[in-house]
Parts: C-alpha cells; structure tokens; sequence
C-alpha cells in the first residue's frame, strides 16, 4: 500500500496517511500530526485531513470496483466541518460501504452517471470526532 500511495497518490504518502483497515463495509485510514501536516498554527492542515477523507472513500469504492466492467469515478464536491484542533493521529473512517456497492451497480445497470455522497469521520486517539468530510463521488460505465 505504501508503494501504491508514493506511485499513484505521493501526497498522500508524504503527508504520511495510511490505510489501516478496508474492506467492503469500511475503510480506516489515519494521518499523523507531523511536520508535513501542519499548518503554522500548530494544527493539521484541513488539506490533509481532506486528502485522509478523501482517500477513505475512494478505497472504499475501489474495493467495490474489483472484477466490475471499467467505471470512471470523480470527486465532484467536497464539504467538511471542522470540531476540535488537532494535534495528534486523525483516524478517518468511512462505514458506507453498502451505499457505494448500491451505487455503483446502478451506474453499470444503467449506464449513466450516478452520484453519491459519502462520509468519513475523523477522530482523535481519545474517540473525540474532529471533522466530518462528506465526499461526492460520481460514477459512470467507461463506454470501450
């Protein structure tokens, strides 16, 4: 994984965001308080924790891609609230797993483009929630 995130995704991997757990039902990524995700107020930057949401969803739906006909997805919209400065390890989780599967199996059937809105929660070490990132994925059958 860490591989994949320097090749496809280096951001990710030098901010230091990983993949802790993903499989059809969830996907947990975590984001370390560093120096290469802090913003001068001594905080992670909303970017970073943004690009952690980002990729909890989108882990998510590529596990529901696997052995599908080719389907273009893109972040269409992102939305996000911001609860508590953090300062330590953010966990991002994204439970919709299910809704994703829906989704996608409708843009095959259909063949036009279907849009959803997924959700990651970020929580510190304690369990306090930080952030809320909603994602809007679209999702549409590649005509080859």
């Amino acid at each position: 994984m860490r591989l994949y995130l320097l090749w496809k995704l280096p951001a990710a991997w030098f901010m230091g965001i990983r993949v802790r757990s993903c499989d059809l039902g969830k996907c947990v990524v975590t984001l370390p308080y560093s120096w290469f995700s802090q913003n001068p107020f001594r905080s992670t930057y909303f970017a970073a924790q943004c690009a952690a949401a980002e990729l909890s969803t989108g882990m998510l739906a590529l596990a529901h891609l696997q052995e599908k006909p080719p389907i273009s997805m893109l972040v269409t919209h992102i939305e996000a609230d911001f609860f508590k400065k953090v300062s330590e390890t953010l966990t991002l989780t994204c439970t919709d797993g299910a809704a994703f599967q829906a989704v996608i199996q409708k843009a095959i059937d259909t063949g036009e483009a279907q849009i959803f809105e997924a959700q990651s929660i970020g929580t510190l070490p304690d369990g306090r929630e930080a952030a809320k990132v909603r994602i809007t994925w679209s999702f549409r059958r590649m005509n080859l």
